[in-house]
């Protein structure tokens, strides 16, 4: 398999993670905060892991307070301030929307940001290297992906003139960042764009109607928290709709999709962790640099390709980490 490896713009080398016998402080109960849109996706689960790989136990040495919008981002600003209410000594938040929330709740508690697309254009840190502040973490690069996706779709499909883009109004900060960069992309392929919201699974089902009504081509899901959650739904309306796809989810060619070109949420959250681990130990989330991802992952679904009746050109077969036949 031949993977890709990117040079993260800071901070890789000096958040390398400490060795689990001497990760944790002993003899204190540590409160951490887990803000996010969604109960599931988004790499949390692998977070949880990069706690534990670092000798953090939940019920021993932390209680881990979650805290999820279920979907419904309005609700996001509540419950940060009851993390804060709580007194947690440092919040997780989970996608841009849950990290604004937990910046407006408090400007002293450390926040630990997880697969944030632009968190300089967001608001959320002063630079990539010196964030300042009480906010840091990872990004996940997602505005830059999403030209990336347009391009692998053209490349995938040559004649390609009319793209579907399914986006989620509800997450307004960061879905305007890449609606604005998918529209760039899109002008300089000669690609006309048709955009199409969805906040729910119900607006999912509407949205992909109005796709055949509007003869789209292809199809592009810009990463959000609620498709990541319903992922298997939209990859199998899409191959109904008969419609390409790609998605920036590492699991979307797995559930169905025909193309999946994303970062390793899995090592970005495990990374989260170590920038938890560095907080509790004493340092401070203005000096920790915002650490970018150093993996992007080029899956393509040939089962899915064969279905549509779409033959995938061998360049871009060739640039794939994996293929599933």
């Amino acid at each position: 398999m031949d993977r890709r490896t990117f040079l993260a713009r800071a901070g890789a080398v000096f958040l390398a993670a400490p060795r689990a016998a001497d990760a944790q402080p002993a003899g204190k109960m540590y409160r951490i905060g887990l803000l996010s849109p969604t109960s599931q996706g988004f790499g949390i689960e692998a977070f949880r892991e990069g706690l534990r790989a670092l000798g953090y136990v939940e019920g021993h040495n932390i209680v881990v307070e979650q805290r999820s919008a279920e979907g419904r981002f309005d609700r996001l600003p509540a419950l940060a301030a009851e993390l804060v209410r709580l007194r947690v000594d440092v919040i997780v938040a989970v996608v841009t929307q849950a990290s604004l929330a937990a910046k407006n709740a408090t400007m002293t508690i450390p926040i630990v940001m997880l697969a944030v697309g632009d968190p300089v254009g967001a608001g959320l840190v002063a630079s990539l290297a010196h964030p300042g502040g009480n906010v840091t973490g990872t990004s996940n690069q997602n505005v830059e992906l999403a030209r990336k996706s347009l391009e692998l779709l053209k490349n995938a499909m040559p004649k390609l003139r009319v793209v579907a883009v399914l986006w989620n109004p509800a997450n307004p900060v960061y879905q305007a960042q890449i609606v604005k960069e998918t529209e760039a992309a899109a002008r300089g392929l000669g690609i006309q764009l048709r955009m199409f919201a969805a906040r729910d699974a119900k607006e999912i089902d509407r949205a992909f109607a109005a796709m055949t009504a509007e003869r789209a081509e292809a199809l592009t899901v810009i990463v959000d928290s609620v498709f990541d959650a319903h992922l298997t739904r939209i990859a199998a309306l899409a191959a109904n709709g008969h419609l390409p796809s790609i998605g920036g989810f590492g699991k979307y060619a797995e559930a169905g999709g025909l193309i999946a070109y994303a970062a390793n949420f899995s090592e970005q959250a495990r990374r989260t962790a170590v920038y938890v681990d560095k907080i509790l130990k004493g340092s401070r989330p203005g000096d920790l640099p915002v650490e970018q991802p150093t993996k992007f992952e080029l899956v393509i679904n040939l089962k899915t390709a064969k279905a549509l009746g779409l033959t995938i050109p061998p360049s871009v077969l060739a640039r794939a980490d994996e293929v599933i036949q």
